[in-house]
C-alpha cells in the first residue's frame, strides 16, 4: 500500500458550536464521558496505519495540546513521522489568521512539500465515525482520479447546520456539488478527502497565484469539471457535531450500547489516558442507563446522563437526561434536567435548572450558580 499522512483541521467548524469553542477549538470538545471529538478522526488515522498526522490549529488550541501531548497515546511519538501541531501562522507573509480551508493549507505547504509520503487523507474533526482509510486510498490509487471524497447517504432532513455540501455521483465520480439540495435522499459530503500529495501543493500553489480563497468552490469544482474526482460511500455510523443540539442529541444516543458498539467496537477509539480512582457511590446513590467516567463522586441520583471524570453529585440530588463535564460539582437537594453543565461548573444547593430535549440549558465553563 503507498503511504499517506493525515491532516486534521482542527478550527474550521468553530462557529458551529459557539457555547463549546469560546475557550477551545471543536476539535477538542469534550464527548461520551472520557473523548474529545479529535480523537475520532486521529484514531481513524492511526488505525488506518497511517503514521504521520499534522493537526492544522489557528486560535484556542491551548487544550487541544493539552489533550494531544506528544501523541503517545495514539502510538504517534516516534522519531519518524508521528504526530505535529501547525500553528496558524506556518508561512513567512502571513501576518493574519486564515479564515477558509484553502488559506489554512497554505500555512502548510512547507509540511507538505517536506513530508515523502505518496498521499494526504484530509480531514475535519467535528464528526464522530469509525472509518478505515486503506480500501479508500486503494480505491482512489486504483481509479487514477485526482482527489476521491468519502460521503455518506442520508435523508434531508437529518442534515442540519451549515456549509454542508451535497453530491451527484455516477460510476464512482462525482458529476456535481451543491451547498444545498432539495433532494429527499442525500449524499452529503463527510469533508474527508485523498489526494496525492504533490498535486494537492500544485492545487494549492496555483488556487492561491489566483486569489481563490474556497478549497470547495475554487479547487474542487474545478477538477470536477474535468471529471476527475472519484466518490466513496462510507456505510457505517457518521454524525457530525453540526450545533449545540446536535451535540446534545448524539451524546445520548450513545447511551444506547447498540450505537456504543457500532462505533466503538469496530476499531478502537484511543484517547489521553489518566490514572483516576474509581468512582465512589455513596450508599443511597442510584444510577441508570448512564455512562460514568471514573474519579467521580455519586452521593445522588443519576438517570440517562453522561457523567465526566472528576464529577460531584451531592446527597438529594437527581441528574436527569443531562451531560456534566468534568469537575462539575453539584450541591445538595439539586434537580437537573435536560443540562449541559461545561467543565468546572458550581451548583450550589438546591437549585433547579432544566431545559427541555430540543433545548437543554447549557451552563457556560466556570460558572457558579
Amino acid at each position: 500500500m503507498r503511504r499517506a499522512l493525515g491532516l486534521i483541521f482542527s478550527n474550521i467548524h468553530d462557529d458551529n458550536v459557539p457555547e463549546l469553542t469560546v475557550k477551545r477549538t471543536v476539535a477538542s470538545i469534550p464527548f461520551c464521558g472520557r473523548y474529545r471529538l479529535i480523537d475520532f478522526a486521529l484514531s481513524n488515522m492511526v488505525n488506518s496505519s497511517i503514521a504521520k498526522v499534522g493537526v492544522i490549529t489557528k486560535s484556542n488550541y491551548q487544550s487541544l495540546m493539552d489533550h494531544l501531548g506528544s501523541g503517545k497515546d495514539w502510538d504517534l511519538a516516534r522519531h519518524y513521522g508521528g504526530l505535529y501541531i501547525l500553528p496558524p501562522f506556518g508561512v513567512l507573509e502571513n501576518n493574519s489568521l486564515y479564515t477558509t480551508r484553502l488559506e489554512a493549507l497554505k500555512n502548510v505547504i512547507g509540511f507538505l512539500s517536506k513530508s515523502t509520503e505518496d498521499y494526504v487523507v484530509m480531514s475535519d474533526s467535528d464528526m464522530v465515525c469509525n472509518i478505515n482509510f486503506k480500501p479508500i486510498i486503494k480505491k482512489h490509487v486504483e481509479s487514477g482520479c485526482s482527489m476521491t471524497l468519502v460521503y455518506v447517504d442520508k435523508k434531508r432532513e437529518q442534515v442540519v447546520g451549515n456549509n454542508n455540501a451535497f453530491l451527484t455521483v455516477k460510476d464512482g465520480i462525482i458529476t456535481d456539488l451543491t451547498f444545498d439540495s432539495k433532494e429527499e435522499d442525500v449524499k452529503l459530503y463527510t469533508n474527508i478527502c485523498i489526494v496525492e500529495r504533490r498535486a494537492l501543493i500544485n492545487l494549492i500553489a496555483e488556487a492561491i497565484s489566483h486569489g481563490r480563497k474556497h478549497f470547495l468552490k475554487d479547487v474542487v469544482l474545478q477538477e470536477l469539471k474535468a471529471g476527475r474526482i472519484g466518490a466513496y460511500c462510507h456505510d457505517g455510523y457518521y454524525e457530525e457535531i453540526t450545533t449545540l443540539g446536535k451535540y446534545y442529541d448524539e451524546s445520548m444516543r450513545f447511551l444506547d450500547k447498540h450505537v456504543r458498539e457500532e462505533v466503538f467496537r469496530k476499531a478502537n477509539v484511543y484517547t489521553k489516558v489518566k490514572d483516576s480512582a474509581p468512582t465512589k457511590y455513596g450508599d443511597n446513590s442510584v444510577v441508570k442507563n448512564s455512562l460514568i467516567a471514573d474519579g467521580c463522586q455519586i452521593e445522588g441520583e443519576v438517570y440517562n446522563s453522561i457523567i465526566f471524570r472528576g464529577v460531584k453529585i451531592g446527597r438529594g440530588t437527581v441528574v436527569k437526561n443531562s451531560i456534566l463535564m468534568q469537575n462539575t460539582i453539584t450541591g445538595e437537594n439539586i434537580t437537573l434536567n435536560c443540562v449541559i453543565a461545561d467543565k468546572n461548573v458550581v451548583v450550589k444547593d438546591g437549585r433547579n435548572l432544566s431545559g427541555h430535549e430540543t433545548h437543554p440549558f447549557f451552563i457556560p465553563k466556570g460558572t457558579v450558580i
